[in-house]
């Protein structure tokens, strides 16, 4: 009787769970997008996005990372200098991630989504086609191919568009250059060699779209998205959000502060000094003498370097950069200052005349740089850099001329 019993309750069982129906695929994972805040290195600056799908049944819980690189993988430095850097996805443990930055003190914030089970599965599956050895290369752009463009573009795609239909066209009266700036100014050289840098392209208006480069835009936009969900219900994209690291760092600014009036005091400053130590080398004074010649030159060999980088990179393939009004600021005339100026102060006067002319010309380019930024004839925002610089160019040129003067009476 007994016997009878349990069979016939193994019986009812089996029939139950066939009658169930089966678990849809994807069911058994979910998915969260994976922000960091900025962090110390140059790099680590704007911020991080990776995308976490845990595998409930097996306990696999992987981070996908778009932003690997590697200081020693072959050719690293031409590829950088080119434009070409080789960045990969690679997918890590999501704990051994948040660990990681959890002792560099920069935020972790986690939104799950609330995809259907086959978007899950859809992006579970392109997410290991893209992490092969023969897919996870790609080359780095700082703001069109980054780490955040790479997941932006994934959920869009697994969302059939909505994301980008959503978002896409929104303006944000923003640039490359206002992430730039807000997100770098913490460094004041960063700061200043960033906005040497970034070209005229760095200053057009960008949609919230483009502007999703910064992940931690892309963080904060995708909680206005709805989607679809299973039941054919709209539902917000994020279903949940949690700070699963908080960080003692300040938040990043929503706009970087207005740097003109100290850079045209520091400016004014430093152009000031070098006028008067270059007079006062025009006495025969060897301390003076020596020192004028050391800060000429060393500024020259700086403007003339500068300069001649902004050439080269437009052999390159950093687009960013070409169209540079800085390029009026600081350009190749400099460089033959660097040796013009001590042979000048050692009674060259054929030298002096040659240097006074060069530091006239750099002083007239830079100041044909000031009309074009006046004017305004491209969208380039380097007012601030004009205060820094142009102040040192006219210094120069007062000097050299004051030297130039003491040579021809000699």
């Amino acid at each position: 009787m007994k016997n009878r019993t349990l069979i016939g309750l193994a019986l009812s069982l089996a029939a139950l769970t066939t009658s169930l129906p089966a678990q849809e695929p994807g069911s058994q994972l979910r998915v969260w997008l994976l922000t960091t805040g900025p962090g110390d290195a140059v790099w680590e600056r704007f911020g991080h996005n990776a995308i976490r799908v845990l595998d409930t049944e097996t306990g696999r819980d992987a981070a996908y990372n778009w932003g690997v690189f590697d200081f020693d993988q072959v050719d690293f430095v031409p590829r950088f200098l080119k434009g070409q850097m080789l960045y990969k996805m690679v997918p890590f443990s999501a704990a051994a991630m948040v660990d990681a930055y959890e002792s560099m003190n920069r935020e972790v914030v986690m939104q799950e989504l609330a995809l259907t089970p086959g978007q899950r599965l859809m992006l579970l599956d392109l997410a290991e086609v893209n992490a092969l050895p023969e897919n996870r290369d790609y080359f780095y752009d700082y703001f069109l191919d980054n780490c955040s463009t790479r997941v932006r573009d994934l959920l869009d795609q697994v969302l059939d568009g909505a994301l980008f239909d959503q978002l896409g066209a929104r303006e944000t009266g923003t640039s490359y250059r206002t992430h730039t700036r807000r997100l770098t100014q913490i460094d004041p050289i960063v700061f200043t060699g960033m906005d040497v840098l970034l070209g005229s392209p760095g200053d057009r208006p960008i949609s919230l779209w483009a502007e999703m480069f910064v992940p931690m835009t892309l963080r904060d936009a995708i909680r206005e998205v709805t989607i679809t969900n299973a039941e054919g219900v709209e539902v917000p994209l994020v279903m949940d959000e949690r700070v699963v690291v908080p960080s003692t760092r300040e938040a990043e600014p929503l706009r970087a502060d207005s740097w003109f009036w100290r850079y045209l005091a520091l400016g004014s400053v430093a152009g000031g000094l070098l006028a008067w130590i270059g007079v006062r080398a025009t006495t025969g004074a060897r301390l003076f003498r020596v020192l004028f010649g050391t800060l000429a030159s060393a500024w020259s060999l700086l403007a003339g370097l500068s300069g001649l980088i902004l050439v080269l990179v437009l052999l390159t393939d950093h687009w960013s950069m070409t169209f540079n009004e800085s390029l009026f600021l600081l350009n190749p005339v400099s460089l033959p200052l660097v040796a013009l100026v001590p042979l000048a102060l050692r009674g060259s006067l054929a030298s002096a005349r040659r240097a006074r002319m060069l530091g006239f010309v750099a002083l007239g380019v830079a100041a044909l740089g000031l009309l074009f930024q006046l004017l305004p004839v491209t969208p380039q925002e380097t007012g601030m850099l004009f205060a820094l610089l142009l102040p040192i160019h006219i210094g120069l040129a007062m000097a050299l001329n004051a030297v130039a003067e003491v040579e021809l009476r000699a």
